[in-house]
């Protein structure tokens, strides 16, 4: 479905007036009447690429707090095709955050599964009843506070090395160091489950 931008009309301005008028005096209702609409459409694209109603229900209302700092810096020529880029922006961008994040807890995840396959040829059965997902939340309460919040940050939040040092107010290489013991010791917080398990059987 393609969704084409027009606004609603909702008073005799023009978006051109709107964006002018917000802009010299920052009044949030005049934003929100340029705003609403196209909320409609917004909504709409939205959907169109997270393919999910409360994600794009979120996107709508976080387009419009990035449009409070942006319309007043940018020179908007064509409010309707500028907000189509924006919110298509946005969506990519939330997407492709999306993904990395996936992508470093499969990886964890993956990480996970050899820990506590590799020391041992598991009966099949074992394997069936193995709850990765389980022992894994398990193992990461036991790190030491600093190892879990930057394997928390880095896997969980999706957050960057910098940005998990300023959080923490931990050096960089720091957190690459307690990223890496933390992993080291998840593999032994998982082999020792797994051979729990093991001589349980």
């Amino acid at each position: 479905m393609i969704f084409k931008f027009t606004r609603k009309p909702s008073s005799k301005k023009s978006d051109e007036e709107l964006i002018a008028e917000f802009s010299s005096g920052g009044d949030l209702d005049v934003l929100g009447e340029l705003y609403s609409g196209y909320m409609h459409l917004v909504y709409g694209v939205c959907m169109k690429y997270l393919k999910d109603r409360e994600d794009a229900t979120d996107a709508v209302m976080q387009i419009f707090e990035k449009l409070i700092a942006e319309v007043p810096r940018q020179r908007i020529e064509n409010f309707r095709n500028w907000l189509h880029v924006v919110t298509k922006n946005y969506c990519l961008m939330q997407l492709r955050t999306k993904k990395t994040h996936e992508e470093k807890l499969k990886e964890l995840t993956a990480d996970s599964v050899i820990f506590m396959e590799n020391p041992y040829d598991l009966h099949p059965m074992d394997k069936e009843d193995l709850d990765i997902e389980e022992a894994l939340a398990e193992c990461i309460e036991r790190l030491k506070n600093d190892q879990r919040e930057c394997i928390k940050k880095f896997y969980f939040e999706n957050r960057c090395y910098n940005e998990i040092a300023a959080l923490l107010d931990l050096d960089v290489n720091k957190v690459k160091s307690h990223l890496q013991n933390g992993k080291r010791n998840l593999k032994i917080c998982l082999e020792e489950k797994n051979e729990r398990k093991r001589q349980a059987y």
